[in-house]
């Protein structure tokens, strides 16, 4: 499984705005220098977040970026779920696909049971969590 650039830059874009105490909010510039991410690039990624409800301008167009919520609030799978619908390892496990061997496979439940653990550690994991390194260890998967 393959996470796209628009989720990683995501992420990094969000550390970076959530690593910003002043209250003065980071500039778009700034995350672009900081994460080497072309300004071009990164205004579809400030976009979705922003449509995600995860950052806004501090004063309008053209100020610095601040996250909507606490770090400690905000979930890596809400970052996530800013560029993609769901978490789905394999295509079938999508309600909307249709999989004419659905009823016949016997892999379906491995499956399943990755996905869930993928979800799982989306679900648990806070903004908090990476930027102070300290993601926890255990977490219950299933």
């Amino acid at each position: 499984m393959k996470f796209s650039t628009k989720i990683r830059y995501g992420i990094r874009a969000m550390t970076t705005i959530a690593s910003e105490n002043s209250g003065n909010g980071v500039l778009q510039k700034e995350i672009a220098e900081n994460q080497l991410i072309s300004i071009k690039y990164l205004d579809q990624i400030i976009s979705a977040l922003k449509a995600a409800e995860l950052i806004v301008n501090v004063r309008g167009k053209k100020s610095g970026y601040i996250l909507t919520k606490d770090p400690s609030e905000i979930k890596m799978l809400d970052i996530y779920s800013a560029f993609e619908g769901g978490i789905y390892v394999i295509d079938c496990l999508n309600e909307s696909v249709q999989c004419d061997f659905q009823d016949k496979c016997t892999s379906l439940v491995f499956w399943e049971n990755l996905n869930k653990l993928i979800h799982n550690y989306f679900s648990t994991v806070t903004l908090q969590d990476v930027i102070s390194g300290k993601i926890p260890e255990e977490i219950t998967f299933l």
